[in-house]
């Protein structure tokens, strides 16, 4: 398995559901950090900075984004996974969003330490 290492954002980050059809609303981009929206059939998904979005909005909020830093080619295989079975095996949940250029994990407030402990221990680096 590669060693990666895994930058932790600043901010709290929310994820948000949004009718289908729905215009992506302004305060979703705001920031310069993360953004991430997917549309399917049945949502909207927006994962953005948990400060910008409204009280109103139905939305999991409280997680932190770690960026694994690096490029990596579409062909190289085991990225995730050594992130990924760690945390499985510790019993840590995590969401996990690709982006062309690499992958994001987004980790529960509640989580983040023992999170960082497990990919240490597991030979990762993570920054803060």
């Amino acid at each position: 398995m590669p060693t990666l290492t895994l930058s932790i954002l600043p901010h709290r980050y929310a994820v948000c559901r949004l009718e289908p059809n729905g215009v992506i609303p302004s305060w979703a981009l705001l920031g310069d950090d993360f953004v991430s929206l997917t549309r399917t059939r049945d949502e909207l998904s927006v994962v953005c900075m948990q400060e910008n979005v409204p009280e109103s909005a139905q939305a999991a909020r409280g997680w932190y984004c770690a960026k694994v830093e690096g490029r990596f080619d579409f062909s190289l295989s085991g990225i995730h996974v050594s992130l990924a079975v760690p945390l499985a095996d510790a019993g840590i949940s995590i969401l996990s969003i690709a982006t062309y250029e690499t992958d994001h994990l987004l980790i529960q407030e509640q989580d983040l330490e023992r999170t960082i402990q497990v990919l240490e221990a597991a030979g990762h680096h993570v920054r803060r």
